[in-house]
C-alpha cells in the first residue's frame, strides 16, 4: 500500500479507532476528526503519542475546519454516525442530523477543495430493510429501509454516489452487517452484559429471541474495508458496493445463551419481552438479516470467523473491558 494522508471522520468510535489503528500500523499518516457525541478519548488515548496521527475535535454538522483537512486528504474514511437504530422511534432528528446533513457537509467540502477525492462509505445492512431474499445480494432491490437510522444511511449513500458521478471523485461503499468486539458501546451484547451484572438470575430480552442476524468481528471488518480500499484503487469504477459481514447468522436467544456462558450464569432464567410487531426488539428492528458476501469473497478475501465466533469473542473482550471499568 502507498503511505498516503487518511481522514478517518468518526475517528474515535468504536470501528473508527479500530480502523485508525490499522492505518497506522501500515505507516499511513492520519487525521482523526471526532465530534465525541459517540466516540470516547479513551478508544484513541494509546495512540495519542504516534507523530503519524493528528486528532481534530470537529462537528460535521458545524464544520470549520473541515475544508482545510480535507483538501490536504488522499483518502476520506467516512464513520461519523449516530449507530443507534433504536433511537429512531424516540428522536429521528438525531439521525436525519448526525448521518445526513453531516454526510452533506462532508461532500460539500469535497466539492469545493476541487481535487478528485475517494471517499470510503460506512453504510448498514439496514438500507434493505425486511428483504425477501435472504442472503441478501448488493443488487437487491427494492431498498425499503424500515428505520429511521437505514433510510439516513441510504440517504448518504444516494448522495454520495451523485456527487461522485457529479463531482468527479470516487466512492467505495460498504453496508456492514452488525460489527462487534472491544470499544463497542451499543447493541445486544453490550446489552446483555449489564444486565447480567446488574441480576445474575435473570435477563430480560427484547422480542422473542428468534431475531436471527449475522454478526462480524471487529479484526474482520477492519481487514475487509482495508483490503477493499486496496482492492478499490486500483479499479476503474467511479462507485462501487459491497456486503461486509459473514457467512452465516445467530439468533438473540443463542446471543443471550454465549454471553450467560461467557459469565459464568449459566442457570440464568430468560424473559422474554414478546416483543414488538411479530416478536422484533422494538420498532424498526429487520428481524432476519443476512448479507450475501460473494462480490467480496471474489476479491480474494473472506473473514475468519462466523458469527457464532465472533459472538464468542466480542463476548470475552467486552466482559474484560467492562470489569476494568
Amino acid at each position: 500500500m502507498i503511505r498516503r494522508m487518511m481522514l478517518i471522520t468518526g475517528g474515535a468510535g468504536f470501528i473508527g479507532s479500530h480502523l485508525t489503528e490499522e492505518l497506522l500500523n501500515e505507516g499511513h499518516k492520519a487525521v482523526v476528526l471526532d465530534n465525541f457525541s459517540n466516540g470516547k478519548m479513551e478508544n484513541i488515548q494509546h495512540l495519542l503519542g504516534n507523530p503519524s496521527l493528528t486528532l481534530v475535535k470537529e462537528d460535521l454538522k458545524k464544520p470549520r475546519k473541515l475544508g482545510q483537512i480535507v483538501k490536504a486528504s488522499d483518502t476520506i474514511f467516512h464513520l461519523a454516525a449516530n449507530p443507534e437504530v433504536k433511537i429512531g422511534e424516540t428522536d429521528p432528528k438525531t439521525h436525519f442530523e448526525e448521518n445526513i446533513l453531516a454526510t452533506f457537509n462532508l461532500l460539500e467540502a469535497i466539492r469545493k477543495n476541487g481535487k478528485p477525492k475517494t471517499l470510503v462509505f460506512a453504510s448498514t445492512s439496514t438500507v434493505y430493510g425486511e428483504a425477501k431474499l435472504v442472503p441478501t445480494r448488493e443488487d437487491y432491490a427494492p431498498l425499503i429501509p424500515i428505520s429511521t437510522y437505514g433510510a439516513s444511511k441510504l440517504a448518504c449513500e444516494a448522495l454520495i454516489t451523485s456527487y461522485a458521478y457529479t463531482f468527479n471523485h470516487r466512492a467505495l461503499i460498504l453496508r456492514l452487517a452488525n460489527i462487534i468486539g472491544p470499544r463497542s458501546n451499543h447493541g445486544v451484547i453490550v446489552d446483555f452484559i449489564k444486565k447480567i451484572r446488574a441480576n445474575p438470575r435473570e435477563l430480560t430480552i427484547l422480542g422473542d429471541g428468534n431475531q436471527e442476524k449475522s454478526y462480524m468481528y471487529i479484526s474482520d471488518c477492519i481487514e475487509a474495508i482495508t483490503h477493499l480500499t486496496e482492492t478499490f484503487s486500483k479499479s476503474t469504477e467511479k462507485v462501487d458496493l459491497f456486503n461486509v459481514g459473514s457467512n452465516d447468522k445467530v439468533t438473540v436467544a443463542q446471543i443471550a445463551k454465549t454471553v450467560s456462558e461467557e459469565m459464568n450464569t449459566p442457570n440464568i432464567e430468560y424473559k422474554f419481552t414478546g416483543g414488538v410487531d411479530g416478536g422484533r426488539g422494538w420498532k424498526g428492528d429487520v428481524k432476519i438479516m443476512q448479507l450475501s458476501i460473494d462480490k467480496l469473497v471474489k476479491t480474494g478475501w473472506k473473514p475468519s470467523n462466523s458469527s457464532k465466533q465472533a459472538v464468542k469473542l466480542a463476548a470475552r473482550a467486552l466482559i474484560q473491558e467492562n470489569a476494568s471499568h
